[in-house]
C-alpha cells in the first residue's frame, strides 16, 4: 500500500472514502473500465508546469487538458505538460503516474477543470496501478482547496 499519508489525511479529517481494487491499468480511461466507473466521474492528475512550477491540473478521464485554456486561467506566462523525471521524485509514497491529486499534501497547486464539480462522488488513484479511491467532491473540495476554473476540452 504506496499511499498511507492519504489515508491517515482522510481519516485525519473524518472523510468517507471508499477503496477500489481493480486489476493493473495505466491509462486514465483503462482504470475506469477495469474499476466500472464513468470516465466522466473518474479525476485523472496530469502534472503540468507553469512558469516553471509544477501544479497538478485535475480533469476527467474522458477529457484532455487545454494548455492554452490552463495558462489563461492561472494567469501564468508559460504552460507546458511536465515529463516524469520533472516529477518523479516528488511523489516517492506513489507509483509514476498514479499520483493521487492532493496536491496540498505535496506542496503544490491543484487546479479542478469545472466540469469535476458537477459530480456527487469523483474517484481517483490511491497511489498505485490497482486501487483507487472514491470520495465526496464537495469534501474533495473543502481538503484540497483547489483553484477551480475550464481548461479541458
Amino acid at each position: 500500500m504506496p499511499i498511507k499519508q492519504l489515508k491517515d489525511f482522510l481519516d485525519k479529517n473524518s472523510v468517507k472514502y471508499v477503496s477500489v481494487c481493480h486489476s493493473p491499468a495505466y491509462t486514465a480511461q483503462e482504470i475506469a473500465a477495469s474499476a466500472h466507473i464513468k470516465g466522466k466521474n473518474l479525476a485523472k492528475t496530469v502534472m503540468v508546469k507553469i512558469d516553471d512550477k509544477m501544479v497538478m491540473a485535475v480533469l476527467p478521464a474522458n477529457y484532455q487538458v487545454d494548455l492554452k485554456r490552463l495558462k489563461k486561467a492561472a494567469g501564468g506566462s508559460s504552460v507546458e505538460l511536465a515529463k516524469e523525471e520533472d516529477f518523479i521524485e516528488m511523489f516517492p509514497d506513489c507509483e509514476v503516474g498514479a499520483m493521487p491529486p492532493f496536491g496540498n499534501l505535496y506542496d503544490m497547486k491543484v487546479y479542478v477543470d469545472t466540469t469535476l464539480t458537477e459530480d456527487e462522488e469523483i474517484a481517483f488513484n490511491a497511489g498505485s496501478h490497482s486501487e483507487l479511491f472514491k470520495m465526496s467532491y464537495e469534501e474533495f473540495e473543502k481538503l484540497v482547496k483547489p483553484y477551480i476554473s475550464e481548461f479541458s476540452r
